[in-house]
């Protein structure tokens, strides 16, 4: 008997890369998930290259997982970084038995099984065949590979190419499988999900993919990861009137100046993320719209980051997140003029963050007195709260959680009605009706 442990790092997508590679082994007598380093005959590390914080964490873990392997255990290093460094870290770090690029996925099974002892037949990695690493109510299923945008800032396309939408008899058939093994959230992601089928020339997008999956039992469907410019009209009715469909609108914005867009090399202006915003909220009333910004990206000024965080205050964010601008070897941006000193990203972030900490704050006020259904996902003992998620957040830890008192014992995973009483920055709180 072998036992396979894996660390996921980095963002659903990679995760869903983790729940394949396992995949190849789930019905092997002879091999045992295990989640413990020490138990390991074989860890595998999947990382995140995209930016320098990611990296770090990824170089961490390595670190760590060879320090507390046991004796005759093999480290295998997989994802981003692997596909982006792999020269660098072989060279840098010998005690990984293999590093395993993005490009290598299909010979997954051979390179494993060799690291494990074993010469076997090579077996294909298939969307369908996965090992769960989500709870048992909610699945991620990525429908497309790269991405088509080619932002200034971004190493995303240097690592996994250009985008290549998945063929979508293969998505519905893994929609299906999720359904029938109870999964009731489904969550398409993908690098550009609004991207889906520009790579093809018949005419079959995102919104048809919905339809089609909307023909399926799946109760509940998320999207994440919108481009601002392809949240069409179309679009937004379509989620207007299919209550299966997550009113929540997932858009990395970046930025609102226009100059600093086009620095970028994104599509679409201030005025057009204006309409955007405008018309989800007037379709969609009780919809959520969470993004992301870039702070400090080259020759930002205080007067364009000023600009920034008067936007966000007269068109509030339900969930905002932002991040400091890294500079990526090989990006256009990385060689721009008007690099900015780090201390001085790092003020403007917290300026930002201050500014969306009462935004979130005066939003989450407003929804006093709702009552709201609630996935229960963790209880403690000790506060006797349990705490959840509504609609209104995803399962990424990047978004608030509602916590909530019962007179009932509540099963992990049920779904409840909660009552709200009290909001917090970030968070809501509530009793179980």
């Amino acid at each position: 008997m072998k036992n396979i442990g894996i660390i996921s790092l980095g963002c659903s997508k990679n995760l869903v890369d983790s729940e394949m590679i396992l995949g190849l082994f789930k019905d092997k007598k002879n091999i045992r998930f295990v989640n413990q380093i020490k138990d390991s005959d074989l860890i595998i590390i999947n990382t995140c290259g995209f930016i320098e914080s990611a990296k770090q964490e990824a170089l961490d873990t390595i670190f760590e997982c060879i320090h507390k392997k046991k004796k005759g255990a093999k480290i295998l290093v997989a994802g981003c970084l692997a596909q982006r460094y792999k020269k660098e870290l072989k060279d840098s770090i010998p005690e990984v038995d293999y590093f395993m690029s993005i490009n290598e996925y299909p010979k997954a099974y051979e390179i494993i099984s060799n690291l494990l002892g074993n010469e076997e037949i090579n077996k294909k990695i298939e969307d369908t065949v996965k090992v769960s690493l989500t709870p048992k109510y909610y699945t991620y299923i990525k429908i497309a590979e790269g991405c088509k945008n080619n932002c200034s800032f971004c190493a995303i396309p240097l690592i996994r190419g250009g985008l290549v939408s998945k063929d979508r008899k293969t998505i519905i058939e893994e929609v299906k499988k999720a359904v029938s093994e109870g999964k009731e959230e489904i969550i398409l992601i993908a690098q550009d999900t609004t991207g889906y089928g520009y790579d093809k020339n018949d005419n079959y997008y995102i919104e048809d993919l919905l339809k089609d999956i909307l023909k399926t039992d799946a109760k509940q469907i998320r999207m994440l990861y919108l481009y601002p410019d392809e949240v069409k009209d179309s679009l937004i009715d379509l989620i207007a009137k299919e209550k299966r469909i997550v009113p929540y609108f997932d858009i990395p914005l970046q930025h609102v100046n226009d100059e600093l867009l086009k620095n970028m090399n994104r599509r679409g202006t201030k005025k057009e993320i204006i309409d955007v915003i405008t018309k989800i909220r007037k379709m969609i009333p009780d919809s959520i719209i969470r993004t992301t910004f870039i702070i400090g990206y080259p020759g930002e000024s205080e007067e364009q980051f000023n600009e920034l965080c008067d936007f966000i205050k007269e068109y509030p964010f339900d969930r905002m997140g932002a991040f400091t601008y890294s500079k990526e070897e090989n990006t256009r941006a990385y060689s721009y003029a008007g690099q900015i000193d780090e201390k001085v990203k790092e003020k403007r972030l917290k300026k930002i963050m201050d500014i969306q900490k009462e935004v979130s704050l005066e939003l989450n006020k407003k929804k006093i007195g709702n009552t709201y259904k609630v996935r229960t996902e963790i209880y403690n003992p000790i506060t006797k709260e349990y705490r959840g998620r509504s609609y209104m957040s995803a399962p990424d830890n990047v978004d608030g959680y509602v916590y909530f008192t019962s007179d009932d014992n509540i099963s992990i995973g049920t779904l409840v009605d909660v009552k709200i009483t009290d909001a917090k920055n970030y968070d809501l709180k509530g009793v179980k009706l």
